[in-house]
């Protein structure tokens, strides 16, 4: 398992803005970011699965980037054009074995957007 550290999360208004980033302390395998709303489950959001290929959930395909830095074992989450229903806490997460599901998770960052 490796540290991760999340940052960028914040309040804004219905069509704006945020860009997170997380930081690992070490290598991983793959990265990706996972949200949760209020009494709502888990949802996976973006993430890299295979080098150079990332995957989104259809909620947010169009509107949300995601991006890495390989130098500082860094990904991002570009956040354009954000609507209410994206409030959630967002939970960076990484693979650093060869697994079906993330081992390592960040302590999440609060996305609020108000309408």
């Amino acid at each position: 398992q490796v540290q991760l550290v999340e940052s960028g999360g914040g309040l804004v208004q219905a069509g704006g803005s945020l860009r997170l980033s997380c930081a690992a302390s070490g290598r991983t395998l793959s990265m990706g970011w996972i949200r949760q709303a209020p009494e709502q489950e888990r949802e996976f959001v973006a993430g890299f699965r295979d080098p150079g290929f990332a995957n989104y959930a259809d909620s947010v395909k169009g509107r949300f980037t995601i991006s890495r830095d390989n130098t500082k074992n860094t990904v991002y989450l570009q956040m354009n054009n954000l609507k209410p229903e994206d409030t959630a806490v967002y939970y960076c997460a990484a693979r650093t074995i060869v697994a079906p599901s993330y081992d390592s998770w960040g302590q999440g960052t609060q996305v609020t957007v108000s309408s």
